[in-house]
């Protein structure tokens, strides 16, 4: 039964996995109950080759040696696809039976054991077997669309998120020297595999052991120095990687959010880089100071912050005494639960060796271990009773570690973590998904990008059916040519997209990258000129690699589209009374150095699309993806719409551009705002949202009222104050309302204006006193980016107060400002 569930258990995370070397000592313990060191250190090691065995010979070799039999049965003998994974299965299951006759037979019982447990496990790790007559019924939504062997091997091993080095490998900054193919790629082809290309990797001059600082992306290598304090010319060593991973990797990204949950949290900002936010804390200000620095003025982010949660090391201490309890009263069992608690926390930190910079927190990856401490808790209460009995009667004695127990564990998280994991009242997630469907045109095609903006849109779409007609395209995945295959299919009520590539122009392997080479093409070249050349075949249209192979290049970077007036204006992309500002043609520089699979679809889209279907952009996507035409995207809501129209001047093709009809429809009919004025908590990413929602509210105002719309901007300025919160959940969102109060002023809604400045500037001044306190505490400088950006707004407030006559109000500014200035002024050269 555990072997099946385990093997169940594998779809759902493989974290479960860490759980076997716990389970074989429970079961070695029970048939040898007075064990010694020496047959304790074998079964450990038996079990540490269990684990790998499950996770590398089942979960990983089973699928790889089907998919090499499949590749012989069709591609050698020409049978059918999946008659050798049929051969496979039928093999591995007679080994399987034949091998539990033998153990019987023959009295085996411990081989009995095994071969019953593989089985079993292989048997519930079956059920991803309905991936694979999922994706044959080319769902909506089909990742890595695991139909055949190849696909479901690279699905199962999770191929897109690549490798990384764990017991020897390279540093950040290890020179590359050469590159070797480390094997075959494979798709499936008409009737058999093709070629895909070749698995390769860098050849590194030097390595070390522990490679712990092995990322070359910039902002990675950006982080390893600060972080460690290293010049361009280090060389990280075995100590230096070591010292990154106890100190980084364990301490900030595993201690820290062991301490949120048995001391306590200081608030849910994100605190993976260090710095003040993302802290733990006990609530025993004396001893928070001598980390955190004066904790006399607590300021509004952490007060009002609903994660600022305090157990004033309680839960630890109970559950310390509960530890010490078990290994005196029974070894064996302690040891088993200290076995779970490092295979689920210590170990996964090493085994996972994460880069920093993580779009998350990753505390739920460590759940395992939280989950063997409270056991621990619990045990505590014996640990209790046993101390208390020295002093009380076993009765009292019973009562009193109970109560002590309870009161200090159970009642006192829960009083303290209720309310930032209460989302009741919250409905963020879902009405932004919805909202950005809605604010599409009929029919429309949505680039989005990341996780938080593409899987709630796809759950609205796919659940609750919430506008059909849009197609959604994950930039993240336009890479791949099961996803352009599926572009190309109809979706729900949306009709395939105009894409004219042909499979084997974008199969796996073909065009996965096309490197600009520049050609010194001054002018501006027509799209689909550009496409021709991606597209060819004639050598004289590729460059010739190192080897003599030949490959497609973007010969420039200056790309034109010249538009159809009359297409635009018949479609309804540009009402006819903005018939004159339609350009002639779009013209922009490619943001990029090389055009990848997903980047050559979205070009051969721009020119098939000729207008017929509106194409949006999330506003929320990294700039960089929307591949240069930045001056031809316009701000509709939490979209940008691509539009032909002239620049209104070549300033303005640096700044926001806003489409307001539209937009103020959105913000003031269409859109819902998730209860996020009067919801109980806000997780950060609600709180960012809101933020995000009060940029749009400034700047579709400060777009109206530059444009003479005075009641619009009235209206506009009263659905604010419907909608967004009266408090503050972070410092960007005491930022973004700078902008909406200087909209208010030229408004001449001084009482509001007024009402919103002081509510800033008090924000802003006990934020402030609390890092001035904990500045003076330390001998430096604390938050020095916090600092720095909270003075610049308190002194636009004392310039915009000032600006509108409003002087009394600019002198109290303007008094805070100076009394700040010279608490900070010590520390401005530190």
């Amino acid at each position: 039964f555990v072997a099946y569930i385990m093997g169940l258990s594998i779809g759902v995370h493989l974290l479960n996995l860490l759980a076997i070397p716990a389970l074989i000592f429970v079961y070695y313990f029970k048939k040898n109950p007075n064990p010694n060191w020496k047959s304790v250190l074998k079964v450990f090691l038996i079990s540490i080759f269990a684990l790998a065995f499950v996770q590398f010979g089942i979960i990983q070799y089973m699928i790889s040696f089907a998919a090499s039999f499949d590749y012989f049965f069709v591609n050698t003998l020409g049978l059918g696809f999946g008659s050798g994974i049929l051969f496979f299965a039928v093999l591995v299951i007679g080994a399987l039976v034949y091998g539990v006759l033998y153990s019987i037979r023959k009295h085996k019982k411990a081989l009995n054991l095994i071969l019953l447990f593989t089985a079993l496990l292989i048997f519930g790790y079956s059920s991803f077997a309905v991936l694979i007559i999922r994706a044959h019924a080319k769902p909506n939504l089909n990742n890595t669309d695991p139909e055949n062997a190849f696909n479901f091997l690279s699905y199962v091993n999770r191929s897109q998120y690549g490798d990384r080095p764990l017991v020897y490998g390279e540093n950040y900054n290890s020179e590359k020297i050469d590159i070797k193919e480390t094997g075959q790629l494979y798709r499936k082809g008409k009737d058999k595999y093709e070629s895909a290309g070749t698995k390769s990797e860098y050849v590194f001059a030097d390595k070390t052991l522990a490679p712990r600082m092995y990322s070359d992306k910039p902002e990675h290598i950006s982080f390893y120095k600060n972080y460690m304090g290293f010049d361009d010319a280090h060389k990280p060593t075995l100590a230096d990687n070591l010292g990154y991973m106890l100190s980084f990797q364990t301490g900030q990204m595993y201690v820290r959010y062991f301490m949120w949950n048995f001391v306590g949290r200081q608030d849910n900002e994100d605190g993976q880089l260090g710095g003040r936010n993302g802290a733990w804390l006990s609530g025993i200000k004396s001893i928070d100071a001598l980390r955190l620095g004066n904790q006399t003025n607590l300021p509004p982010s952490i007060v009002e912050n609903k994660a600022y949660n305090r157990f004033f090391f309680l839960p630890l201490l109970i559950g310390l005494i509960g530890a010490i309890w078990h290994f005196k009263r029974n070894q064996k069992d302690a040891g088993i639960i200290s076995l779970l608690f490092v295979f689920t926390g210590v170990a996964i930190v090493i085994y996972l060796n994460s880069v920093p910079i993580e779009p998350r927190e990753r505390d739920y990856a460590y759940v395992g271990s939280f989950y063997a401490f409270a056991i621990w808790i619990g045990l505590g209460v014996f640990g209790l009773k046993d101390w208390i009995f020295q002093k009380l009667s076993p009765t009292k004695a019973s009562v009193f570690a109970s109560l002590i127990a309870v009161l200090s564990v159970p009642v006192l998280m829960a009083a303290q973590g209720w309310d930032d994991h209460d989302r009741s009242d919250s409905h963020v997630a879902h009405d932004m998904a919805v909202n950005y469907l809605k604010s599409c045109e009929p029919n429309a095609i949505l680039f989005t990008y990341g996780d938080n903006d593409t899987y709630p849109v796809w759950y609205a779409q796919e659940v609750e059916n919430v506008r059909p007609d849009v197609r959604v395209v994950n930039l993240s995945l336009f890479t791949a040519d099961w996803y352009i295959d599926g572009l190309k299919r109809k979706q729900n009520q949306s009709e395939p997209l105009p894409l004219t590539i042909k499979p084997e122009q974008y199969a796996a392997g073909t065009r996965d990258v096309m490197y600009y080479q520049d050609y010194k093409i001054a002018q501006h070249v027509e799209l689909k000129d550009i496409l021709e050349v991606l597209l060819s075949e004639n050598d004289e249209d590729k460059a010739t690699m190192s080897d003599g192979s030949k490959y497609n290049i973007l010969p420039t970077k200056n790309l034109k589209l010249t538009v159809n007036s009359k297409q635009v204006l018949d479609t309804g992309t540009v009402p006819r009374e903005d018939a004159g500002k339609i350009a002639d043609s779009m013209e922009w520089t490619y943001s990029g150095n090389y055009v990848s699979k997903g980047t050559l679809a979205l070009f051969d889209l721009l020119t098939h699309n000729n207008w017929e279907r509106p194409i949006y952009f999330t506003s929320s996507m990294p700039k960089d993806q929307y591949v240069g035409l930045d001056k031809y995207l316009y701000t509709e809501g939490l979209n940008k719409r691509l539009l032909p129209l002239k620049p209104d001047s070549p300033e303005s093709e640096s700044e926001e551009l806003i489409n307001p009809k539209p937009m103020f429809n959105n913000l003031m009919k269409v859109y819902g705002y998730g209860n996020i004025k009067n919801a109980n908590h806000l997780d950060r990413q609600s709180a960012d949202d809101v933020t995000y929602v009060s940029n749009m509210f400034g700047g579709l105002l400060s777009d109206l009222i530059n444009d003479g719309k005075i009641k619009e901007g009235k209206e506009l300025a009263n659905k604010y104050f419907q909608v967004i919160p009266n408090k503050f959940h972070t410092m960007r969102q005491v930022v973004s309302t700078f902008y909406v109060t200087e909209s208010l002023y030229r408004l001449n809604d001084l009482n509001r204006a007024n009402s919103m400045i002081n509510k800033s500037a008090d924000h802003i001044n006990k934020e402030l006193t609390y890092l001035a306190d904990v500045s003076e505490s330390q001998n430096q400088l604390a938050s020095e980016q916090n600092v720095r950006i909270y003075l610049t707004y308190l002194a636009q407030m004392v310039r915009l107060t000032g600006t509108f006559k409003q002087k009394e109000l600019s002198k109290k500014l303007e008094s805070q400002y100076n009394n700040l200035i010279n608490r900070f002024t010590p520390f401005a050269s530190s």
